[in-house]
């Protein structure tokens, strides 16, 4: 048992209300199994207990979407400067932004719970369009948790799946004129490349690590959480940001170690602890800067064995961000 929240939101209205948008889509890479993971979440009792324990009244429709309706028939959804599946992502993550958005517009924090983190084009962009409209244009601050970059443009990324790419699309690195390929994001969808940090980065690709460089993005690897702690690195990627800056915080569980975390698609030695992970969370709280959170890329059907401890720590990472703390 644990106790309400006492951090006072700055930037949120409705302080103890939260939106809760489940994606179970899987369309931004290749795996199956992404899909199920809030379905999981929930089962284990997450949201109960952001109810029962931390005093949240949480805005849910009950419904895991699949977007299925939205999904291009066989044959209409071919690749697209080597995109994967570019139709059926950009339909989902544009529904997924407008779900988000009617959250942030009425002032309350929006947890998502994915799902693949191409999700974050549509939860990021409806986000950042609700605080400019809310909040006389100020911008928003991302903070990707993730041992992947994901800031691929079409023509860098390998693989050509897309949830290798959404921070390229969500700073307007990458750009498609097509309504049906993220053509439908906007201005007031895009952050500033300048207001995003990486913490635990570990598994960058050579195009990605020149994107970086050249637009100056603040960056923290496990080397720097090696080197100075997961406390500095808070202070530093805090301290980049601001404190007058409403912060999304976009968690990917392949942040963790595999050790902590086996249950997800693209695992990575040499991981953030799930105490350092909590922390990061923690520390987001304490800002009363936080917006909105997603959670991605927990995989039930990988290492099922692990699946228990992979779900235990997810569901940790989202009740820390919300205000749960150790006394």
């Amino acid at each position: 048992m644990t106790a309400p929240p006492t951090i006072t939101p700055k930037f949120l209205t409705q302080k103890h209300e939260l939106g809760v948008l489940a994606v179970g889509f899987s369309g931004g890479q290749c795996k199956d199994g992404v899909d199920a993971a809030p379905t999981a979440l929930i089962a284990s009792g997450l949201l109960t207990q952001l109810q029962q324990d931390l005093g949240y009244t949480l805005h849910h429709d009950a419904i895991v979407h699949s977007y299925a309706e939205l999904m291009p028939g066989p044959g209409r959804d071919p690749d697209h400067r080597g995109m994967k599946r570019p139709v059926a992502v950009s339909a989902a993550t544009q529904r997924i932004s407008q779900q988000v958005y009617a959250h942030a517009s009425a002032g309350r924090c929006i947890l998502t719970l994915g799902g693949d983190h191409s999700l974050a084009i549509g939860s990021i962009a409806g986000t950042a369009k609700a605080v400019r409209e809310r909040l006389a244009g100020r911008e928003l601050a991302v903070i990707w948790v993730d041992a992947h970059a994901d800031i691929n443009t079409p023509e860098s990324s390998h693989s050509g799946n897309i949830h290798g790419m959404p921070l390229a699309f969500l700073t307007g690195l990458a750009r498609d004129q097509r309504p049906d390929v993220f053509g439908w994001l906007q201005p007031e969808h895009l952050i500033n490349p300048k207001k995003l940090v990486y913490i635990g980065l570990r598994d960058v690709d050579v195009g990605e690590k020149k994107i970086l460089r050249e637009h100056g993005i603040k960056a923290f690897s496990m080397h720097d959480v090696d080197k100075h702690g997961i406390g500095r690195v808070m202070e530093l990627a805090l301290g980049h940001i601001g404190n007058d800056t409403p912060i999304h915080l976009s968690f990917d569980v392949d942040a963790l170690d595999p050790f902590v975390a086996p249950s997800t698609g693209t695992p990575v030695r040499g991981g953030l602890t799930l105490r350092e992970g909590d922390y990061i969370a923690e520390c987001v709280h304490e800002t009363g800067s936080l917006v909105a959170m997603d959670l991605v890329e927990v995989n039930p059907s990988i290492d099922e064995p692990g699946a228990r401890e992979t779900i235990r720590a997810g569901c940790s990472i989202v009740r820390c961000s919300l205000g749960e703390s150790l006394l």
